[in-house]
């Protein structure tokens, strides 16, 4: 585990440096993993535990304090600390073969209590980017507003290897720049179309709708319905598949532009009942299922990523208002996350958590470390 930290910079002063940077690191992945949710408590798992570390790490003066922990999570910068992992992260979950199974849904997330009155600072908004067929974590940009997520995107882009890959991301993210730059990564994108691109989606909506009047006599398109049921309620969805017509307004100006696609949703769950519309620009070849996967996947974020944090990690009650330590720490989570849903055993995620706290050869094999 530590030579992923090899280029890495230590932040720290060099005067009264105790420990080794890779100690501390190290420490707090094991920590968070096994239920620390901040610097205070990563430091009191340490101690407890300190006897089994001494095992593994060389640990010259002792256990650090919270103190030290917490300062070295304020001073690393994030997007550094993301890039050691994604060597390791290919070597514990490599890419699918299958070009179709590698599908990156990228979406916003608020750590609600972040925010800081004092300093005029509102809650941090978090962009992640997840590997849904895998389950891990690739990379997240902080922002400081939901504004900004429109900007964040092309740079957490930037940071991610998207070749071979399907980038699925909610209206927010439906610009073409951001479909350019897919693109030009040789990757191909599924885009879901609302009212910040009004001509398109007015264009789109119209083209499907008078279509739909006829049972699509007139075109070639691809149809799926499936049903979803969960948590006491009952899913119907219906998707539609076609080639996107040049006429549609803007055609040109996106890069890479094929597809276009509707998923229409009815709920029920008890008395109550409700239907969503949802539409779709792509640069993926006519495919129903596969569009319909892609459409399922990026919504499945919502059980598999943030759901997780909420409740496993319990992120949105998380205090942490500096800035770097909230990203820093916030990153440590969908890592930790990312790693025990790796984990080939009956548990849930939850209970693994809670197990590689109480037992420390499974926290060791979670990372795949030796058991001494």
């Amino acid at each position: 585990m530590l030579t992923c930290f090899d280029e890495l910079n230590d932040p720290r002063s060099h005067v009264n440096r105790l420990h080794i940077f890779g100690d501390l690191l190290v420490i707090c992945i094991m920590a968070v993993i096994a239920g620390a949710d901040g610097p205070q408590a990563i430091g009191i798992w340490a101690d407890t535990n300190q006897a089994w570390l001494k095992k593994h790490l060389k640990l010259p003066n002792g256990i650090p304090s919270h103190d030290t922990l917490g300062r070295l999570l304020a001073a690393l910068k994030p997007l550094a600390f993301q890039n050691c992992f994604q060597a390791w992260i290919q070597k514990v979950a490599p890419l699918e073969e299958d070009a179709a199974m590698n599908q990156i849904a990228i979406d916003g997330k608020a750590l609600r209590r972040s925010h800081d009155r004092s300093k005029g600072l509102g809650p941090l908004w978090l962009v992640s980017a997840w590997a849904v067929d895998r389950s891990i974590s690739l990379g997240q940009l902080a922002t400081e507003e939901k504004s900004n997520e429109i900007t964040a995107i092309p740079e957490l882009l930037d940071n991610i290897e998207i070749k071979g890959a399907v980038v699925t991301i909610d209206a927010a993210g439906c610009q073409r720049e951001i479909a350019r730059k897919i693109i030009d990564g040789e990757g191909d994108f599924v885009l879901a179309l609302k009212g910040n691109q009004g001509k398109l989606h007015d264009s789109v909506r119209d083209y499907i709708t008078e279509h739909m009047e006829n049972d699509f006599a007139d075109i070639k398109v691809r149809r799926y319905a499936e049903t979803l049921k969960g948590h006491g309620r009952v899913d119907e969805i219906t998707y539609y598949h076609m080639r996107a017509p040049k006429e549609l307004a803007n055609f040109d100006r996106w890069p890479g532009l094929r597809t276009i696609g509707v998923a229409i949703r009815q709920s029920e769950s008890g008395s109550k009942s409700s239907t969503e519309v949802r539409f779709f620009i792509a640069s993926i070849v006519p495919g129903v299922k596969k569009f319909a996967r892609y459409v399922r996947g990026h919504w499945a974020i919502e059980n598999t990523l943030h759901w997780c944090l909420d409740v496993t990690f319990r992120e949105d009650e998380n205090r942490v208002r500096e800035r770097n330590t909230a990203n820093n720490m916030a990153w440590l989570k969908r890592f930790g996350l990312s790693m025990l849903k790796q984990q080939d055993d009956k548990y849930s995620v939850a209970m693994r958590r809670r197990v590689a706290g109480w037992n420390l050869d499974y926290l060791a094999k979670v990372l795949g470390i030796p058991v001494l």
